[in-house]
C-alpha cells in the first residue's frame, strides 16, 4: 500500500498532472496548467486547507484536497473536498478510500462535522465509489457565476 502524507511544494508537477487527469472527466472544467498550479500553491500555503498525497516508490499516484468552510446549516466548520484523483494504473487498490478516510480524519481535527463534494453527474464509476463509501446525494444542485 502506498504511503499517505501531506503534499509538499516539490510535489507540484505530480499534483498538476493528476488534476490534468481529473479534468478530462469533469465537463465543467478545462485544464489550465498555470491556474491549477496557482490553486495548488494557494492550498499548500493555506492553514485551513489540506492536500494529501498517496506516494508509491517516490511517485505521487493520488491526491485529495480539502478546505474548511463555515456552514450555517451545521453551525460550524465543514470540509469541502475539492479534488480526489488516483492515477488510473493504481485505481481499484483502495487508494481513493484511504485518501478520503484520511481527509475525514483531518476534517475532524478541524472541528468539522460534515464533508461535502461535487462530482460530475456523468462520472458513473466515481459516483458509485462515493456511494459505496457512504456518501449520499442531496436535493441541492450546484450553481456558479463568474465575476
Amino acid at each position: 500500500m502506498p504511503t499517505l502524507r501531506k503534499a509538499r511544494q516539490q510535489d507540484l508537477d505530480h499534483l498538476t498532472n493528476l488534476l490534468r487527469l481529473l479534468f478530462t472527466i469533469e465537463a465543467d472544467f478545462i485544464f489550465d496548467e498555470a491556474k491549477q498550479r496557482q490553486g495548488l500553491l494557494m492550498m499548500l500555503n493555506n492553514d485551513r486547507g489540506c492536500i494529501l498525497v498517496a506516494e508509491d516508490a517516490g511517485q505521487v499516484i493520488g491526491m485529495c484536497t480539502g478546505q474548511v468552510v463555515i456552514s450555517t446549516a451545521e453551525g460550524g466548520p465543514s470540509v469541502l473536498v475539492e479534488d480526489l484523483v488516483v492515477d488510473p494504473a493504481h485505481q481499484g487498490c483502495g487508494i481513493g478510500r484511504s485518501l478520503i478516510n484520511t481527509m475525514a480524519g483531518w476534517a475532524l481535527e478541524q472541528g468539522a462535522t460534515r464533508m461535502q463534494l461535487l462530482a460530475d453527474k456523468t462520472n458513473g464509476s466515481g459516483l458509485a465509489f462515493y456511494e459505496h463509501l457512504g456518501w449520499r446525494t442531496t436535493a441541492m444542485i450546484c450553481l456558479r457565476r463568474y465575476i
